[in-house]
């Protein structure tokens, strides 16, 4: 990863990494997720074809605290702010989980910035969505010490086997570790997220869109996925068996491949 930068925002000021070179990618993350949780080899590849750039929400790592409650329609806003302090007219976009909802408004509200979109492990709205892994995100964040959290945040996140693999945990413990994540701007994110509703409104975007999904996702779970493809018109879905939610943790080369394929065919 690159050092920090800054982006001058209406909401403050918002930390961002960016490497690479190649046509604009700009990352958007998902509930309690930082930069580096996209994890090294999946920007590394992606740096490989695009000019990456991948930032923290507001109350996240270094970026602007978050006093007080807001909405998916501002963190979209601060999106577009990203956008523009980077001087890019336009981007390819890809959104996790969160930041997937924030992709499809940022889509859905500003059509002419979004080069092609691709939705990981997201949602477009009401409907069969939550898996159990919401219930252990929850267990954890009540765990008390930190390794307990993560612990359950990580198994929550990925495949079974791939939990139980020799040193995946440590790995995802020293990155989750890096930069702050405070409980309360989570709770913020989570009840943003929770009102999201674009499924009629997708039925109209013209965008190019790319929809990636783990079938063992146990927090989106996947028929949500396959039910937001259906709903944007030529979209096209990419099924990862076996994997979890972070497919971008989980799967990250064949993952970067699938954006790669989508945005510059």
């Amino acid at each position: 990863m690159t050092e920090l930068e800054y982006a001058d925002t209406p909401a403050g000021s918002l930390a961002y990494v960016r490497s690479g070179q190649g046509e604009p990618l700009l990352l958007i993350m998902g509930v309690a997720g930082h930069h580096r949780v996209w994890s090294d080899p999946f920007i590394e590849r992606l740096s490989e074809r695009f000019d990456v750039v991948a930032y923290d929400h507001r109350g996240i790592g270094r970026s602007v605290r978050a006093d007080g409650a807001f909405t998916i329609s501002e963190l979209t806003a601060d999106a577009a702010a990203v956008l523009d302090h980077l001087g890019w007219d336009s981007a390819h976009v890809m959104g996790h989980s969160m930041g997937g909802t924030i992709a499809q408004e940022l889509a859905l509200g500003h059509p002419d910035r979004v080069r092609t979109l691709t939705l990981a492990s997201t949602w477009g709205g009401p409907g069969e969505t939550w898996g159990p892994g919401i219930t252990a995100l929850a267990a954890a964040g009540n765990g008390g010490d930190p390794e307990t959290v993560v612990r359950g945040t990580f198994a929550a996140n990925v495949s079974p086997a791939f939990a139980n693999a020799p040193g995946e945990f440590e790995r995802f413990f020293e990155t989750i570790a890096a930069f702050r994540i405070p409980g309360p701007v989570v709770t913020m994110q989570m009840q943003a997220v929770a009102v999201h509703d674009a499924l009629e409104r997708l039925r109209g975007l013209q965008t190019k869109t790319l929809v990636i999904h783990g079938t063992a996702d146990e927090i989106i779970v996947r028929s949500a996925g396959e039910r937001l493809a259906v709903q944007i018109p030529g979209a096209e879905l990419e099924l990862l068996d076996g994997v979890g939610h972070l497919v971008n943790w989980e799967q990250p080369e064949r993952t970067a491949d699938l954006i790669i394929k989508h945005a510059l065919s």
